[in-house]
């Protein structure tokens, strides 16, 4: 590995300033504090507490140890020119495009970024961040409003409809383009008070709103939702975000005009549905006859998958109350970014 030292030492401080103001979250840093403040008004999806969890994240994998890690499996050299990467971000969670930037910068090659408009604040905060320890990446991160324009190779991630305007758009140059994913939680009817707690951080966390996040049930038949509710009670509050409950009203209304069998708790609709994309506030939920049966038909639904949550011992399943805590490693939709832009 030959990654350009300074840049990878100017992660590491930024990961440093992140655990700090994280823990610290006091108002240490005026400049911080008022780029939260801009972004939870820029998007009421974004509280504070989201924001934090997003940060906090970040600053555990920020360290050299773990950066060092991950980079000592790909051949990177500094020599080469760098490249210009398009980065079409989505905006559904805090930061959700940092993981891109991150291996753009890593691999040698210049960032061109396009934000979304519902995440426009704290990326250029952190880049501003970036460049005091690291002058170089001024001519390494630019920002534009417009089409993107005079680029190498894009990293897109979208929807399913703008997915196809991306590969129209972008389909001439090496890409990634990342449409709808959703993910899926297993449960036998074992599970303990703690884990279906801990699934609960995976299904509430960031409203529901990322595509880690578990949006359907697959259940044994008979299985007992009263275990399951009296779990997620911990997560009531979620009910007083004005945002959130608008959803869960209409959603819940929609259903019920639509007779619809559902069950509900004042707070999580849930319905039985064949679908993975649940809208927020709802989750949907099928049954099965076999965990065998299961896999194959997982297996065969893998491009509309991000992530199976399980207390299985399967090698790809994560844990509950992990989702949410990605290594950098684990690449979205399985496409190893770092791979990608090292073979340009």
């Amino acid at each position: 590995m030959r990654a350009h030292l300074p840049i990878l030492k100017a992660f590491v401080k930024l990961g440093s300033y992140l655990a700090d103001f994280c823990e610290n979250d006091n108002g240490s840093s005026a400049s911080f504090e008022e780029a939260l403040t801009k972004a939870e008004q820029q998007n009421g999806w974004f509280t504070r507490d989201n924001i934090i969890v997003a940060l906090k994240q970040w600053s555990e994998l920020l360290t050299e140890e773990t950066l060092s890690q991950w980079l000592s499996k790909y051949e990177l050299t500094v020599d080469n020119a760098p490249k210009t990467i398009g980065i079409v971000m989505a905006g559904n969670i805090p930061l959700v495009g940092f993981h891109d930037f991150l291996c753009v910068l890593l691999s040698g090659n210049k960032v061109l970024a396009k934000l979304s408009s519902n995440d426009k604040v704290l990326l250029p905060f952190l880049s501003d961040y970036l460049i005091k320890q690291e002058p170089l990446l001024t001519e390494r991160i630019e920002f534009t409003e417009g089409k993107l324009e005079n680029f190498d190779a894009v990293i897109a991630t979208g929807s399913n409809n703008t997915g196809r305007y991306f590969e129209h758009y972008f389909g001439k140059r090496p890409n990634i383009i990342r449409k709808n994913r959703s993910s899926v939680a297993i449960l036998t009817g074992n599970e303990s008070q703690a884990e279906l707690e801990a699934l609960g951080e995976d299904i509430f966390r960031y409203y529901g709103l990322g595509c880690r996040n578990v949006a359907k049930l697959f259940v044994p038949k008979g299985y007992d939702f009263d275990t399951f509710y009296k779990a997620m009670f911990t997560f009531q509050e979620v009910i007083h975000h004005h945002k959130y409950a608008n959803n869960y009203d209409y959603n819940k209304a929609v259903y019920l005009m639509s007779d619809f069998k559902i069950l509900d708790n004042g707070f999580l609709v849930l319905k039985e549905d064949e679908g993975f994309s649940s809208p927020i506030a709802a989750l949907f939920y099928s049954h099965y006859d076999s965990l065998e049966e299961l896999r194959e038909q997982l297996l065969g639904q893998e491009e509309q998958i991000q992530c199976v949550v399980s207390a299985e011992s399967q090698s790809d399943d994560i844990p509950f109350g992990a989702t949410q805590k990605p290594k950098l490693g684990d690449y979205a939709d399985g496409v190893d970014t770092m791979e990608f832009l090292l073979q340009l």
